[in-house]
């Protein structure tokens, strides 16, 4: 396995829930700070300034640390616990995935569970059970066993899902994509950048959150202060049974998505045309999608102040907001290719021109 491949598994296996991303957050420190000074705001996003020319725009490349995965919110009399969700969640996804719970004494393992389909009757077999009817069963007898265990209203549970290269060896299946592909490309696109002069000061890193309402987001635009922004995050890929192309248009292996609207933001014109002809000039792949509903960290970062020129590039995930999906290798390194190239070329005048449209 190459040095990416386990940059990509340390960041896909670790946990990080909303709220709760003190281990992503650790990886990112400990490979952002060969690079410059770190920030960090009060509720844990992280970013390194990496000095290019003082005095040029203030360029923000983020990705979110949080993954989607649920909170303890009581044990049962009888040892189950019951949760609630942090992100969106459907349910007919949820029953029977092996989770972790992380308490302050350990990491137990336990799986969600429901009444049996036997017990049903026909017409309840036919809808997915409401998540307000599942719990976690961790091998507990009792209450008292699980609290003896560790466990108490508020510890994080996240879903199991090794990270494993598939057929296509490019075609990676982990958890928690949504986002640490955005964590790997600001990381990748610093990587590209060693050694190379740019005419601005670049802030990457990653935010915290994002799942439950973009809320580093808003608090990391008063630590950068940005005059450009780019949230990475991860798009729908269109690619599998029964998805129209109306539906999600982006396609694993074809290129980092440009997102021209989701329910949060609408692209940036001029931002849009500015990597759209630093992309073709590279001859580095890439698509456009929307969504009408979610939102993405520029939802948020584009409101700051008297407002930022933003532009969400996504990386095109298979099964996204489930315990396992699959992106393409080639989408991020372009992704970051894409960012070290608009980073190299991104001056005073450009961000006079964009500001323009």
């Amino acid at each position: 396995m190459d040095d990416k491949l386990k940059l990509y598994q340390e960041l896909t296996e670790a946990p990080g829930v909303p709220g709760q991303e003190e281990a992503v957050r650790e990886i990112m420190r400990r490979n952002l700070e060969p690079y410059g000074k770190t920030l960090e705001d009060n509720l844990g996003s992280i970013f390194v300034e990496k000095m290019g020319q003082a005095g040029g725009p203030r360029i923000m490349i983020a990705g979110h640390m949080d993954e989607v995965g649920f909170m303890v919110t009581r044990i049962t009399d009888e040892g189950f616990i019951k949760f609630t969700t942090l992100g969106g969640w459907w349910e007919q996804v949820m029953l029977a995935q092996r989770v972790t719970i992380h308490t302050r004494l350990g990491v137990l393992t336990g799986v969600v569970g429901s009444k049996p389909p036997h017990l049903l009757g026909a017409e309840e077999r036919k809808k997915p059970v409401d998540k307000k009817e599942m719990f976690i069963d961790i091998g507990a007898n009792n209450k008292e066993e699980a609290e003896k265990a560790g466990v108490r209203p508020g510890d994080a549970i996240v879903p199991i899902c090794p990270f494993t290269p598939l057929v296509d060896p490019k075609l990676l299946l982990a958890k928690a994509w949504d986002n640490r592909a955005g964590c790997a490309v600001s990381l990748l696109t610093l990587e590209l950048l060693k050694g190379e002069k740019h005419p601005n000061v670049l802030y990457a890193g990653a935010t915290v959150q994002e799942e439950v309402g973009l809320r580093g987001a808003q608090t990391s635009s008063w630590l950068v202060e940005p005059d450009i922004a780019f949230a990475l995050d991860v798009g729908i890929a269109g690619d599998t049974p029964g998805v129209k192309t109306d539906e999600a248009m982006s396609k694993a292996g074809k290129g980092p998505a440009i997102s021209i609207y989701d329910a949060g933001h609408v692209a940036h014109r001029g931002l849009r045309d500015y990597v759209c002809e630093i992309a073709d000039a590279e001859g580095i792949p890439y698509q456009f999608d929307y969504i009408t509903g979610g939102a993405t960290d520029a939802g948020r970062i584009h409101l700051w102040n008297k407002g930022v020129p933003a532009l969400n590039i996504a990386i095109p995930a298979r099964y996204i907001h489930s315990a396992a999906s699959i992106i393409h290798r080639d989408d991020l390194e372009n992704a970051a290719k894409l960012m070290a190239a608009v980073v190299k070329k991104l001056d005073s005048a450009a961000l006079k021109a964009i500001r323009g449209h």
